[in-house]
């Protein structure tokens, strides 16, 4: 979906708001909510951060079995003594080393994120009518990074080229403390000193807007955006830090890397990479055009992105595998096809949006709806909803293509165990819940002509299934 001004941009008249069902300030984030949505915003607050630390406890010192820890339960029985022994002592330690190797990390991607050359990249327009800038520079911040890692471990031997593995329960305390801060950070900021006051919801529960955030676009000055920075920078650029770290870490174990371990930085360097040197059209993803700034994005992209995202490379630290080689070529083949469906089908509607539908798909002449839909200040606009193509196949067939990804990095790991296959799990549920999502806001915001793209593109994801 792509969103251009109205040359003649207006006051709409009553009786198209109401034909049109639009829902002026309400589409986008929930803001009249249900008790039972309140209970399970709660539920997410506490049950998140417990279920990362039992991951890391497991993996540490479970071998990433989530068996074996319940079956110590099983066998000496629910007690103090049992809770000790398996969890409390367990448990990551602070340490002033960890905090400070971690305030240097998200200090230097700041710095790199205000100084490095950047395009100025445009997001999609908020219900309050605002196209705001972004600073396009996460691939340059990128190989900086990590040529001075590398750098810095083998060259200069400044650290262990493993010390992201080494000290990875010290550094998980640490983004803990900043992800709580900035959660409860952000939501102060919305009340006291907003960015873009009328781009704030308020749900009137104070868990829910603390899970779901307030701001839609926090930001310091004209260009620093909360979700750009944190989403990208101590997020994404970590994932293929952290695969690196945990591949040398296996190399110090048992004398060479294995392939399942190589196939996995692969995988994931090639998503980090499509993501940074396209940041860009990100800008017009659901993260950044539609999420308001809480809890679930503050938190998830400083902990849960980097611990729960790549929690494989922790698994193949704890259980090196060797694939055949028809395996390994199986499962780079459902990777690749994955990230082909992936690209292909954002790389249609990217190009929808640069023509304005003038252009062909498939050989054939594009088809669309197009739109109307007013924001909050009045004004009417145009968009373009793309029927044709991968968009005329499902209205989230982008998401076949993420699945698939997320399946190949869950089999490098072999089938020892479940918790590996968490992600491809966790993945599924996430992108069901953003379809519900999509539709909602989708339907508040274009009504009647939402309506006609769903009878056009009847199928959410798959064809003749879902």
């Amino acid at each position: 979906m792509t969103s251009r001004n109205s040359k003649n941009s207006k006051k709409i008249p009553k009786n198209l708001k109401d034909d049109s069902k639009q829902m002026g300030k309400t589409w986008g984030r929930d803001k009249d909510i249900h008790p039972v949505t309140v209970l399970l915003s709660l539920l997410i607050l506490l049950c998140c951060p417990l279920l990362v630390l039992a991951f890391w406890i497991s993996c540490t010192h479970y071998s990433c079995s989530l068996y074996e820890p319940l079956h110590i339960f099983q066998i000496n029985g629910i007690s103090k003594e049992t809770f000790n022994s398996v969890v409390i002592k367990n448990l990551p330690q602070f340490t002033w080393e960890g905090l400070k190797i971690y305030g240097i990390w998200l200090s230097f991607q700041a710095v790199l994120y205000a100084i490095l050359p950047a395009k100025i990249g445009y997001g999609q327009r908020t219900p309050a009518g605002h196209i705001l800038p972004y600073k396009v520079n996460g691939l340059l911040a990128w190989f900086i990074t990590h040529v001075l890692f590398l750098t810095g471990a083998f060259y200069f031997k400044w650290w262990n080229a493993s010390i992201i593995h080494d000290q990875w329960g010290t550094l998980f305390i640490a983004a803990n403390i900043y992800g709580y801060f900035l959660s409860f950070f952000s939501y102060i900021k919305a009340y006291v000193m907003p960015s873009h006051p009328e781009d704030r919801k308020f749900s009137g529960s104070f868990i829910y807007d603390l899970l779901m955030g307030i701001e839609m676009n926090p930001r310091f000055g004209k260009y620093w955006d909360f979700k750009l920075f944190h989403n990208g920078r101590p997020g994404i650029v970590a994932w293929t830090l952290i695969d690196l770290s945990f591949a040398f870490a296996q190399y110090n174990q048992i004398g060479y890397v294995t392939n399942s371990m190589v196939l996995l930085n692969i995988l994931h360097a090639i998503y980090v990479l499509d993501f940074f040197y396209f940041e860009d059209w990100y800008l017009r993803t659901i993260d950044i055009a539609h999420d308001h700034f809480g809890f679930y994005l503050a938190w998830g992209d400083t902990v849960w992105l980097p611990w729960m995202y790549t929690v494989q490379s922790h698994y193949l630290v704890r259980n090196p595998i060797d694939l055949s080689t028809n395996y390994f070529l199986a499962v780079l083949t459902i990777g690749l096809s994955g990230y082909y469906i992936f690209r292909a089908v954002n790389n249609q509607k990217d190009l929808m949006r640069r023509t304005d539908g003038k252009s062909k798909i498939w050989g054939k002449p594009a088809q669309f709806v197009r739109t109307r839909f007013t924001t909050s200040d009045g004004k009417e606009h145009s968009s373009i909803l793309l029927t044709s193509g991968y968009w005329g196949i499902s209205r989230h067939f982008n998401y076949v293509g993420d699945l698939l990804i997320s399946l190949a990095e869950c089999l490098t790991c072999g089938f020892g165990h479940l918790l590996p296959y968490f992600y491809i799990i966790y993945m599924f549920i996430l992108l069901l819940h953003r379809i519900y999502r999509d539709d909602a806001r989708c339907r508040g915001k274009y009504g009647k002509y939402w309506d006609e793209y769903c009878n056009i593109v009847k199928w959410k994801l798959i064809p003749y299934v879902f």
